[in-house]
């Protein structure tokens, strides 16, 4: 009896042992399978995408006012220096660059940098370009106006000598490079040249004909892998043609600040990514007023707009509430404070400031006077949708029992009130710069009569910085100051809107300096 039940043992275990054997051969068979779409995908890829350009003027990025030709030429051309994601300066053609003195900056070349004809970078380019921009009234006439001299060191040296110091300048080093030997000799506005200017960067032009620009793989550019082989570029007389292209499907991308851009391109059928723009409207509160030069009442003040409404009701959403003049993504934000709309902590913080509400306005004793916050908003009585803002911020400052005038400037009276600075509160704003200066904002005679010491050391200190975390420390001090004092109040700011066709593939979203950072591992299928 012993014997047959250790004999149906042996058998089951047999058993068990051939159906895990097959049950493991099955399993290796499924993921043989399940590998073959993966090679069959990678067989699928398309290495070519299309691009538009509406009302195309110059490929040559010096002559050329285009935006989408701007984006564009960011992959035929290259920089001394340029941005990455997080408007980081990073060195390009640059090899390396010193600022040796207030106003001197030395910059050596990538002496490994070809152009696309095969000839090497030498700083007589970069002679050549800058004193072109100098001559011209282009888009990088404002990155040289302080260059009062630039000098060829060596065949890979190039001096700079500004004319006064300014903060950063090495961000203005961002306009593209062009080749002196390929325009020499011509007329640099006027030739033929023009239409196929050669560059360093990832892509050359290979053909630029009445109705499209080809690109293709740049075989002296060694910095990377590049997984496009071919662009097409094709030429609309006008943006609704350029809309339309992408809604057919004849393009791969677009960018536009259009807030209205679905009624062209309709909600479905793409992907939408987002990148912060460069429009910054805020409100300066003059810190030198009787009333104003108390933080807790401009804290308040902060506290009590509804920003999250404008952007909504204004801008149907296609703004962002934006606090500060770095927020747009650059690396040197610093923390953000909590600045949301709430009525309870705007009272809250005026009464634990010693303000009481009677006779239906705030009062307090100040060095025996009695205090009341009264204010007045200047506004551009031209500009209809800042007067649309300017009365939904009088509105949500009334219901916290703050009272607000608003004063409709002409042009002429705004631009007295910006440079005069004796207003309580103005509506205003910039476009901003990718240079992380904070003078303008806090420097002498900026708009808020703002003075603090500390932020002014501070200031002096992160010009001549370069070590990054020590940079980020000092820009971060800034910040929580800000923070805390709130000399602005930072309202909105737009946003691009880049669409992709849902067959691109690869990391799309970047910034508004430069949406073809990641094109590298760019592909379709």
């Amino acid at each position: 009896m012993k014997i047959n039940i250790a004999k149906y043992i042996f058998i089951i275990f047999v058993i068990g042992i051939i159906i895990f054997v097959i049950f493991k051969l099955n399993e290796e068979k499924k993921n043989v399978v399940q590998e073959e779409p993966t090679v069959t995908e990678q067989q699928e890829i398309i290495k070519e995408i299309n691009l538009g350009v509406a009302q195309f003027d110059s490929i040559n990025p010096l002559l050329s006012n285009n935006k989408q030709v701007q984006e564009i030429v960011k992959i035929i051309y290259e920089p001394l220096l340029q941005i990455n994601s997080e408007y980081k300066l990073e060195k390009c053609l640059a090899k390396d660059w010193a600022k040796t003195s207030e106003t001197k900056y030395i910059i050596k070349l990538d002496d490994t940098i070809k152009w696309s004809d095969g000839n090497n970078l030498t700083a007589d380019d970069v002679v050549f370009t800058i004193q072109t921009i100098k001559n011209l009234n282009c888009i990088y006439s404002e990155n040289v106006k302080n260059i009062q001299e630039v000098n060829k060191v060596d065949e890979n040296t190039v001096q700079i000598i500004l004319n006064q110091e300014v903060p950063f300048f090495e961000y203005n080093l961002i306009f593209p490079i062009l080749s002196l030997k390929y325009f020499e000799g011509q007329d640099f506005v006027s030739t033929e040249k023009n239409n196929m200017p050669v560059g360093t960067g990832k892509y050359k032009i290979t053909e630029n004909s009445s109705d499209k620009i080809i690109l293709e793989k740049n075989e002296n550019y060694k910095k990377e892998e590049l997984t496009l082989e071919k662009i097409t570029i094709s030429k609309y007389s006008n943006l609704g043609e350029l809309y339309n292209a992408f809604k057919l499907g004849k393009i791969d991308l677009i960018t536009t600040n259009n807030i209205g851009i679905e009624n062209y391109i309709g909600t479905i059928g793409y992907n939408k990514t987002e990148a912060n723009g460069r429009e910054f409207d805020f409100i300066a509160l003059n810190t030198q007023n009787d009333v104003l030069s108390n933080k807790e009442v401009r804290q308040a003040i902060a506290r009590a707009i509804n920003r999250e409404n404008i952007v909504s009701q204004v801008f149907n959403n296609k703004y962002k509430v934006q606090d500060y003049f770095l927020d747009y993504g650059s690396w040197l934000q610093g923390e953000k404070a909590d600045l949301s709309y709430n009525t309870d902590s705007a009272i809250n913080i005026l009464q634990s400031n010693g303000w009481e509400y009677k006779y239906n306005r705030w009062q307090k004793v100040i060095n025996y006077r009695t205090k009341r916050i009264n204010l007045k908003l200047v506004v551009q009585s031209s500009n209809q949708t800042r007067l649309t803002i300017a009365e939904m911020i009088k509105t949500n400052l009334e219901e916290i029992g703050i009272d607000v005038t608003i004063v409709k400037a002409t042009d002429n009276q705004y631009t007295s009130y910006l440079t005069n600075k004796n207003y309580d509160m103005i509506l205003t704003g910039v476009t901003l710069s990718l240079s992380p200066n904070l003078e303008t904002f806090f420097g002498s005679g900026n708009l808020a009569n703002y003075n603090n010491e500390e932020i002014s050391s501070i200031l002096s200190e992160v010009k001549n910085i370069t070590k990054e975390d020590l940079l980020k420390e000092k820009y971060n001090r800034i910040r929580e100051i800000y923070n805390d004092e709130i000399p602005y109040i930072g309202l909105y700011s737009n946003y691009y809107e880049v669409a992709s066709n849902w067959t691109l593939k690869g990391n799309i979203p970047a910034n508004w300096y430069n949406i073809f950072i990641n094109i590298a591992n760019w592909y379709k299928n």
